[in-house]
């Protein structure tokens, strides 16, 4: 299974050129079954990421453009009374998709953020009293402005808590700049890139990620990082059981795209910041804990010293 991983890195850093840690974070993510969020300047490929990963998984695609005065309805969809029939029909949003990028999600109101909570949690959208459940798979790939920015609004806490893993893009390196600069738009190549996967694919592999191993030994090790965020004063609050479950259920689907059929210590603390940070504050500041990350590795033993 590693050399249809490894393809499937390679051909979506045909256009994301230079950033293949943050692609199989995308990947484990997705194979995890969760969601995930970009949190990166404008311009820095967040967009790109999302295309291109539909692409080459073979799923359906729909990207919504978040702004201030976008409603609820916008996204999952409203019924309209239609008089030659005489009834209501049901118009489904753009949420009826397998892959939603939902692009700049706080550039538009808590209302509307709130929209996607039911449909990332429950894989379904209830309008008018009616649930309708959503494709499978389905998942959501958010991004966000920093909050520096002007005309963003902060994603609450319960709503960032939805998202499995938060990676961050950052700059090209100069040898991906300079391929970017001699090749033009990557963009324009997103339509040829090849589908190397399928939705019934996927789900088979969301099935075997499932079925990945973890020792008592390996969730001892986990219970103690999860403890030290709960009780280190250099963090506000820890991680949630919901945050806790995030980070086995990331590491299993990393052990997975390394050919393993167990997890060890080294697939925690892989996807460990991806998971984390957007969960928890550093103490006195509010700010993200990402500096505090390095530090809780250093100090959790992998092994119990007891």
């Amino acid at each position: 299974m590693r050399a249809s991983i490894e393809e499937i890195v390679h051909e979506v850093g045909k256009v994301l050129l230079g950033k293949e840690s943050e692609i199989k974070l995308a990947l484990a993510c997705l194979f995890a079954d969760g969601h995930l969020l970009i949190e990166d300047l404008p311009g820095m490929g967040k967009t790109t990421l999302g295309h291109a990963l539909a692409r080459v998984v073979g799923l359906q695609y729909q990207r919504v453009q978040f702004t201030s005065d976008m409603l609820p309805a916008d996204i999952v969809g409203v019924s309209v009374f239609e008089a030659a029939a005489s009834k209501f029909s049901f118009h489904p949003g753009p949420v009826f998709t397998q892959v939603l990028l939902a692009d700049e999600i706080n550039r538009t109101t808590p209302k509307t953020q709130s929209a996607l909570l039911e449909a990332m949690e429950e894989y379904q959208v209830t309008v008018d009293g009616q649930s309708r459940a959503l494709p499978e798979p389905f998942f959501v790939i958010a991004t966000q402005n920093p909050q520096s920015q002007m005309g963003t609004f902060p994603l609450p806490e319960s709503q960032l808590d939805r998202f499995l893993m938060r990676i961050s893009l950052g700059y090209p390196d100069p040898a991906a700049e300079l391929e970017l600069f001699k090749g033009g738009d990557s963009r324009r190549h997103i339509a040829s890139l090849r589908v190397l996967l399928s939705a019934e694919g996927l789900v088979d592999i969301k099935s075997a990620v499932g079925t990945v191993k973890a020792s008592d030994t390996l969730i001892g090790y986990l219970q103690r990082l999860v403890h030290a965020t709960r009780h280190d004063s250099q963090f506000n609050y820890g991680l949630s059981p919901r945050g806790a479950l995030a980070l086995l259920h990331g590491a299993k689907a990393w052990a997975y795209m390394q050919d393993r059929d167990y997890v060890v210590p080294e697939d925690i603390q892989a996807v460990l910041p991806a998971v984390v940070t957007h969960r928890v504050t550093a103490a006195g500041s509010g700010a993200s804990a990402g500096g505090s990350i390095d530090q809780l590795l250093q100090s959790v033993d992998i092994l119990s010293p007891h």
